[in-house]
C-alpha cells in the first residue's frame, strides 16, 4: 500500500464524529431536572413567605360573630393593611386577645377609636354622643358601659352583643394586639366572598 494512499485512510477516519455516551446523557438529564425542581421549589418558597408576611387565614370559633360569620368559618386577613391606615369604626378584624384570654386568635368588630366616647345604654351603642345603626348584630346588648377609648387603643365588640367574650367583658383593646383585617371567606364555600364590614354614615357626616 502506498504512503499517499495510507494517508488518506488516516484522514477520512478523524472525521468519524464520536458517539455520546447513553450515561453522560443520562447524568446531564437528571442534573437538569434536579435544578429544575429546586428552582420551582424555591420560587413556591418565596411566595408562600411573602403571602405570610402579608396575610393569614384564621378560623372562626363559636357565635361570637354572629349572624355576620359563623362557627367554622375560614377566613384570610390582610396584615398588610394597617400598615398603610390604622383600623376604622365598623372593621372587621383578627386579634391577639389579652392576657389571661387564651392564645387563639378572636375575630371582633371595631367600634370605638382612639380618644372615642363610647356608651352603651337602653340597647344601643352611642359613639360620640351618637347611637350607631347596627343591622348586623344578632340582638341588642343587655348591659351598660361608659368609657373614653385610650389613646392606642380600640374598642371591639362581638355582632353577638350579649354571647362574646370581648371589650366590654375584658376592656380596651391595645392596638399592637390586632393582627389584621378579614377580606375574604374562602371556606364553607356557601359563605364564599368578603365579610360584612360596615361604615357609619351618622358618624361620617360629623367628621
Amino acid at each position: 500500500m502506498s504512503e499517499e494512499h495510507l494517508e488518506v485512510t488516516i484522514s477520512e477516519e478523524t472525521l468519524v464524529p464520536e458517539e455520546e455516551s447513553p450515561s453522560l446523557s443520562s447524568s446531564f438529564g437528571i442534573r437538569s431536572w434536579l435544578q429544575d425542581m429546586l428552582e420551582t421549589l424555591l420560587l413556591a418558597l418565596i411566595i408562600f413567605l411573602i403571602i405570610n408576611t402579608l396575610t393569614g387565614r384564621y378560623q372562626v370559633h363559636g357565635q361570637s360573630m354572629e349572624p355576620s360569620l359563623h362557627d367554622g368559618q375560614y377566613l384570610i386577613a390582610s396584615k398588610v393593611t394597617y400598615w398603610l391606615h390604622p383600623p376604622e369604626r365598623g372593621d372587621i378584624v383578627v386579634l391577639h386577645p389579652p392576657a389571661g384570654q387564651g392564645t387563639i386568635p378572636y375575630i371582633k368588630r371595631v367600634i370605638g377609636l382612639p380618644g372615642d366616647e363610647v356608651e352603651i345604654r337602653e340597647g344601643r351603642v352611642w359613639v360620640n354622643g351618637i347611637a350607631l345603626n347596627e343591622p348586623y348584630i344578632s340582638g341588642p346588648p343587655a348591659y351598660s358601659e361608659s368609657l373614653v377609648v385610650k389613646e392606642g387603643n380600640y374598642f371591639v365588640l362581638g355582632d353577638n352583643r350579649n354571647n362574646s367574650s370581648d371589650s366590654h367583658a375584658w376592656g380596651q383593646l391595645p392596638g399592637d394586639h390586632i393582627i389584621g383585617k378579614t377580606i375574604f371567606c374562602y371556606w364553607p364555600t356557601k359563605y364564599w366572598g368578603p365579610p360584612p364590614h360596615y361604615i357609619y354614615p351618622e358618624l361620617q357626616t360629623v367628621q
